[in-house]
């Protein structure tokens, strides 16, 4: 997995125990160099502390077992609750005590061991076609997805996905197994082609007529239309809320949490507060299209203009707890195939 592995240009420094500087913080990040460079930056202009990070794709958990307590990692950070669950389910982290992030971050976008929290949100929304679909009603529900009247006409990539099988999990904490196979069954029924591809080929495919409707996280959309290439298949859409008179629509989150063995821990407490204050929440929300997590942090102009909605009220590690579970079924119903 170390091949998937680089150094920041933050820091020129190795991650390494004799490298390491009283006032440095290191960071392993699943995240994208542009979407968390600007506020990691912006922490050491305010602390004087040096932020040393290494971008991975994958592998950061099994990264951190191999490396046990020799490892100079400090703050972890990541997308999808899957991936923070299986930072706990491997034991490479700790529980963080701070009286600050209790009362930036929501509880439900908390883990209730205080070993990982949420930083920013983002929906599992439904995209639908603005020609051929419309406008999705209010009471339009995830539920809906797999009626007959959609038959043909949903894309989505792979059900195996991590976002899909949050959504997935969460349709299981809401409905039982059972009645999310038969959804699950029903959706697959109704699907244009075979998954495949992003959040974004979904919407592509929408503007190209081979389907009508598909499921998408909704900071894509920001994306979608800020891209001079993208801009004709985020016109071509409506971002919709589903269960908005029922459970909430399903959220997720980026999030972060603190390395088992953190060095610098203190350093990395500091870090990890201020990334749950308001400028960093603020520079989150207009630079990744994604929602604030603190309250009273507005989101951009942009994703403000999408409208509001209920949210799920689940708490996320509850909806992570069914994880296997909506692999499964996905296997079951062989989704992919």
């Amino acid at each position: 997995m170390t091949k998937y592995f680089s150094l920041s240009l933050l820091a020129l420094s190795a991650l390494t125990p004799s490298a390491m500087a009283a006032e440095e913080v290191n960071v392993y990040s699943y995240r994208q160099p542009f979407l968390v460079e600007p506020m990691l930056e912006e922490f050491t202009r305010e602390t004087g502390i040096r932020v040393n990070v290494k971008f991975a794709k994958t592998g950061i958990a099994e990264k951190l077992v191999q490396e046990g307590e020799y490892s100079p990692a400090d703050v972890l950070l990541t997308v999808d609750i899957a991936r923070l669950s299986e930072l706990t389910d491997k034991k490479v982290v700790q529980p963080v005590n701070s009286e600050v992030l209790e009362a930036n971050i929501p509880s439900q976008y908390q883990d209730s061991n205080n070993e990982w929290f949420g930083l920013t949100t983002r929906t599992r929304s439904v995209y639908s076609s603005k020609e051929r679909i419309g406008k999705l009603g209010q009471d339009f529900e995830y539920l809906d997805l797999a009626k007959p009247e959609f038959k043909g006409k949903i894309c989505t990539r792979s059900g195996k996905h991590p976002y899909n099988i949050s959504l997935v999990s969460s349709m299981i904490a809401h409905y039982g197994e059972a009645e999310t196979k038969q959804w699950l069954e029903g959706v697959k029924a109704n699907l244009a082609r075979k998954p495949q591809g992003n959040d974004r080929a979904q919407v592509k495919a929408i503007k190209e007529g081979l389907c009508d409707v598909s499921l998408g996280n909704s900071y894509y959309l920001g994306k979608m239309v800020t891209d001079p290439e993208q801009k004709a298949w985020a016109d071509s859409v409506y971002i919709n809320f589903p269960n908005q008179d029922s459970t909430g629509t399903h959220v997720n989150i980026s999030g972060m949490a603190m390395a088992k063995y953190a060095p610098n821990r203190e350093n990395a407490l500091k870090l990890m507060e201020f990334l749950s204050n308001d400028t960093a929440q603020t520079m989150y929300a207009e630079i990744n299209f994604e929602y604030p997590v603190k309250p009273g942090v507005e989101p951009s102009q942009l994703v403000g203009s999408w409208g509001e909605f209920k949210a799920d009220t689940l708490p996320l590690d509850e909806i992570a707890a069914h994880h296997e579970a909506a692999i499964k079924l996905l296997d079951e119903v062989k989704f992919d195939l």
